[in-house]
């Protein structure tokens, strides 16, 4: 498998694909495609497979695309503008991913719900109680909201950062949440109430805009009737 990601806050990934070889995503994720594609919509896991990525923030069905020709080319266009982050992980491989990431990947490749161990996250963490494990084999695609800023954290090496512009991360990275300190800070400072704190070691991926953040701003914006 081939690609190519073209464009710059508002990317386009462009798979190509050799006979045989297939892309699975969200009901939907497909901006266009060249070439015999086979095209089957189907809940992988049954109910509790799609109840799963329901809880993901992801559609319920998956989409599988597989080149039935000697070559075929298939476009996926992120849902927000922001970038396109390819990841290759090797057999038994994983990364986690915020809600909603996951853009699409091979065939082989494995989407499960991740549960965090620390309360703290579940409730206060923003990007929410529930991550998503993406287990290789194969190449696999996710969507990050504004442009991408990776960080390589060493052993013991730490960082604090507001919960929604964490993208990705390895497991081997530890995630926790602290509460802001000050009560000016939390009146007044505009980051809420709770910051994470990541423990490495380990590779993180930020984003510079989450979507919520780039929500709340165009409704500040919206004039708003008497």
């Amino acid at each position: 498998m081939k690609y190519r990601i073209t464009g710059t806050t508002m990317q386009a990934l462009g798979v190509l694909l050799s006979q045989g070889e297939a892309m699975v995503t969200e009901a939907g994720g497909m901006a266009w495609m060249k070439g015999n594609v086979d095209m089957k919509t189907n809940m992988p896991g049954g109910i509790l497979g799609g109840l799963s990525r329901a809880a993901m923030g992801e559609s319920i069905f998956l989409t599988t695309y597989t080149c039935m020709s000697p070559q075929a080319e298939i476009t996926f266009t992120p849902e927000a503008p922001g970038s396109i982050v390819p990841v290759e992980l090797a057999e038994g491989q994983s990364i986690l991913a915020q809600r909603d990431a996951f853009m699409c990947a091979q065939q082989d490749v494995t989407l499960a719900i991740h549960f965090r161990k620390r309360l703290g996250v579940g409730f206060f963490g923003g990007e929410g109680f529930i991550l998503q494990r993406v287990t290789g084999p194969g190449m696999a695609f996710f969507e990050v909201d504004g442009e991408t800023v990776e960080i390589e954290l060493q052993a013991g090496e730490t960082m604090r950062v507001d919960p929604g512009h964490i993208a990705l991360l390895e497991p081997t990275v530890n995630f926790d949440i602290e509460t802001v300190k000050g009560v000016t800070n939390i009146l007044f400072g505009g980051e809420g109430l709770f910051l994470a704190t990541l423990s490495g070691p380990g590779k993180v991926w930020l984003q510079t805009m989450p979507l919520n953040n780039l929500i709340s701003k165009i409704i500040a914006k919206i004039p708003h009737k008497g």
